[in-house]
């Protein structure tokens, strides 16, 4: 990653529909524009959770018009980070990037109490790997 130009780093799970779109929204919303954000499926619902997009309106941050994109090599290899979160085998992997994989719970088919923790795990995750890209890259 060079220094005269900000990280970007790709968000993918299985739909897009609910754990990427959260941290997306969450990296979008807390780094500004020191990153780039992505955020992709390998197999893309048709609209975002609407749990999820409520869980994070709680947080301030208004999801409701993001929709879910597919995956595609194109939008791996324009990223520096990719951050997987249970989407198998789907990612294709390239040299040169960093690959990490986020266990967390797929809030599909779960109310708003249940998106919650997972919401709160993700901006933790978010807010770590923000310190960690941010750390080389300030003026």
């Amino acid at each position: 990653m060079s220094e005269s130009r900000k990280p970007s780093v790709l968000f993918v799970c299985v739909h897009n529909a609910g754990r990427s779109q959260m941290a997306a929204a969450f990296l979008t919303h807390l780094a500004g524009d020191r990153i780039e954000v992505r955020s992709a499926g390998s197999a893309p619902a048709d609209t975002i959770n609407p749990a999820v997009v409520e869980a994070m309106a709680e947080a301030g941050i208004d999801i409701a018009a993001e929709t879910p994109k597919v995956l595609t090599s194109e939008v791996v290899q324009a990223s520096d980070v990719v951050i997987t979160m249970g989407c198998g085998d789907a990612c294709p992997v390239f040299p040169g990037k960093t690959y990490l994989d986020w266990k967390l719970d797929d809030p599909a088919g779960q109310g708003v109490a249940a998106v919650r923790p997972i919401r709160d795990d993700i901006r933790t995750r978010v807010q770590n790997l923000i310190n960690e890209l941010t750390q080389g890259h300030r003026a």
